[in-house]
């Protein structure tokens, strides 16, 4: 898996899910831009203000995901979208594997693009939607020194009384996150089957925290 490509493509991956720690309650009649408006205002600050993060503490990122950031993402859908038809024909427990060592991999793939957060600050870019929609794009442009950096995400209406909006996938220079795992997945998958891909992760996530390339 060309997991350096990734990593030098998706940076951002991480920067703007920290975003949605410090985020104050929202209705959930919110509309999806200013839901995106909202977190992506605070992501910034909200690094800045944490000298561990900007670091990529791997162990306080994780806490910050599973007691903040995974009840207003899909991640179910993200990790079943990236496996692709695979997904069909797992079994529970394998599917709580792929769940955890996906998250896992995200994490510590961008952990390290907290350390070039700076001057940045977020542009909303114009989006259209009808009163029905369930599911939209809400796309932005991070502004700083350098090049903007376009940031989309792919939100769906979450039912009940949770977040109006739910984030299954973001886009980072036009590279959707789902889309470019799942042909990394779908070559593990035909080699090696469900259970190759998991202990590729899993090897993966293991030597990274062993700090082994």
């Amino acid at each position: 898996m060309n997991f350096p490509l990734l990593l030098s493509r998706l940076a951002f991956f991480v920067v703007a899910l920290i975003g949605l720690v410090t985020s104050p309650a929202w209705s959930a009649n919110e509309a999806p831009d200013a839901f995106i408006s909202r977190l992506s205002t605070t992501v910034l600050a909200s690094i800045k203000a944490d000298k561990t993060l900007q670091a990529g503490d791997v162990q306080k990122i994780m806490v910050l995901v599973d007691n903040q950031i995974m009840p207003n993402v899909d991640f179910q859908r993200m990790t079943s979208s990236a496996v692709g038809p695979a997904w069909r024909k797992a079994t529970p427990e394998q599917k709580k594997q792929l769940e955890q060592q996906f998250k896992l991999l995200l994490i510590r793939t961008y952990s390290g693009a907290l350390s070039q957060v700076g001057d940045q600050q977020v542009v909303m870019r114009p989006m259209r939607m009808a009163p029905e929609d369930t599911e939209v794009i809400v796309r932005t442009q991070i502004k700083g020194s350098g090049e903007p950096v376009q940031l989309d995400y792919r939100l769906e209406k979450a039912p009940g009384d949770g977040p109006g909006w739910k984030i299954y996938d973001i886009n980072v220079l036009g590279v959707w996150l789902v889309q470019t795992y799942r042909g990394q997945f779908a070559r593990e998958i035909n080699a090696n089957g469900l259970e190759g891909l998991i202990a590729t992760l899993t090897e993966r996530n293991q030597s990274a925290g062993s700090g082994k390339n």
